[in-house]
């Protein structure tokens, strides 16, 4: 997904709170009764059973703005009702799904998964608390891309979670606004502007900035920036033995100062996605922005927040370096009461025939294999984008993904990094190097290494 933080969007927000605040916020997992299933229904002799999904973002399954999926399902399975539950705050889901998690109680009987915390979720305290997906359900693992399994596989072996995305970046532009500050608009100049290093995206801030239209702002947050140069790295958050050093991480100290760069030169909107007060969802219907990182599943909020009066005037241009931000499973729990037929919705809802049908309408990248190359994929074109390949684009961006090493913690450093450090320089003037420190001492308070 549309994680985020990560979906979709799959936003990373706030930092690990008390077990109090978190205690307040497990209403925003599920809504589901505590007692770690799904009610009373029972699936014996062909009765009705409600089967409930937690999700964060946007995944494209539901039937007002998704592929209809549930009412699909629901179609050649009589018996079964889906409830799907949504926030758009990926890092408050964790934090409460953690918690039901160690209670066992609460839980939907599918859970989504984002990238950023599937290796804690995989991790020794948490991998004994989900069902085998690769012995129950039905999946074809041999479906999936391959280092998307090894994702979500434990030490013993067992597969908690199913691909649903992956998040190839570009960047996404609004070419009204482009226009009007001089800058070419054709998304193959576009991407000449830029290609090849995240320093020239930065000199193409200033250059907009320059003849910028009154009240806008060249990128929407900083961020969004370091999470867009971040992902382009090869060393991120972990080393090659998957052990936390964001401190030493050359991908995290050049997404910093890129980031920081953007916001002392005045660059960006300084806006906090995903935010719940919907200030960023408003700016995307405004205007208030020419550019945002634009991982795949980006593409389906841009549609969804900047809404018809703007279709059109976006288009999608390749990034200055490859890169994958984002991307989730669908796990599920061992304590639901319906866990096989969990499984199953969970495998069938992450087919390749799925993937096509979540990608035609909502434009998440696959992580099937079969998919990424299929004709549905390639030749896909988004209405609300106009003549974009956006299927081409993509496609080709994550074939030059090779995913960084994952660290238990790097969902929450990066909700500390953005969410604190960023946010704290470009809203309240805090000089980069005191904000540095503060993320550093979150970081040391709040984990458990």
């Amino acid at each position: 997904m549309r994680t985020s933080s990560s979906r979709r969007g799959r936003g990373r927000r706030t930092a690990i709170t008390a077990a109090v605040a978190v205690v307040t916020g497990a209403a925003l997992l599920t809504g589901c009764a505590d007692d770690g299933g799904s009610g009373d229904d029972s699936a014996a002799g062909g009765e009705k059973i409600t089967l409930r999904i937690g999700t964060f973002g946007s995944f494209g399954y539901d039937n007002t703005t998704g592929a209809k999926l549930y009412a699909e399902y629901e179609k050649s399975h009589p018996n079964i009702k889906i409830e799907e539950s949504n926030v758009a705050d990926a890092q408050k889901y964790w934090d409460t799904l953690k918690l039901r998690l160690s209670r066992d109680s609460g839980l939907a009987d599918i859970q989504a998964v984002e990238v950023g915390y599937i290796a804690e979720a995989t991790g020794p305290a948490l991998g004994g608390k989900w069902t085998d997906l690769a012995t129950t359900g039905g999946a074809n693992l041999g479906a999936f891309l391959d280092w998307k399994v090894k994702q979500a596989t434990t030490g013993d072996g067992k597969v908690i979670g199913l691909g649903t995305d992956i998040g190839p970046m570009a960047i996404c532009y609004n070419k009204d606004l482009f226009a009007k500050a001089g800058l070419p608009t054709d998304r193959t100049e576009v991407a000449k502007l830029w290609a090849g290093d995240w320093a020239k995206f930065i000199a193409t801030g200033e250059t907009y900035k320059k003849s910028a239209p009154a009240g806008t702002s060249f990128h929407d947050s900083a961020s969004g920036l370091f999470n867009a140069v971040v992902s382009s790295e090869p060393v991120q958050y972990a080393n090659a033995r998957g052990e936390l050093d964001y401190e030493n991480s050359p991908g995290v100290k050049k997404a910093w100062d890129a980031a920081v760069a953007a916001s002392k030169g005045e660059l960006t909107a300084k806006l906090r996605q995903f935010d719940e007060k919907g200030t960023w969802n408003a700016a995307f219907k405004n205007s208030k922005f020419a550019t945002v990182a634009c991982p795949s599943w980006m593409t389906g909020i841009i549609k969804e927040q900047a809404g018809p009066e703007n279709q059109g005037k976006w288009d999608i241009a390749s990034p200055p370096v490859p890169g994958n931000w984002g991307g989730s499973f669908l796990a599920v729990p061992k304590s639901g009461k319906h866990a096989k037929e969990a499984a199953e919705l969970a495998a069938w809802l992450t087919a390749p025939a799925q993937h096509a049908k979540v990608f035609a309408v909502n434009g998440n990248i696959p992580s099937s294999k079969d998919t990424l190359s299929s004709p549905a994929v390639q030749d896909a074109k988004m209405p609300y984008f106009g003549d974009t390949p956006l299927g081409r684009i993509y496609s080709q961006a994550a074939v030059g993904v090779t995913p960084a090493p994952i660290s238990r913690w790097d969902g929450q450093v990066k909700t500390f990094i953005t969410d604190n450090g960023l946010l704290d320089i470009e809203q309240r003037g805090t000089d980069p190097a005191k904000a540095w420190e503060n993320v550093k001492k979150l970081v040391n308070d709040k984990i458990e290494k």
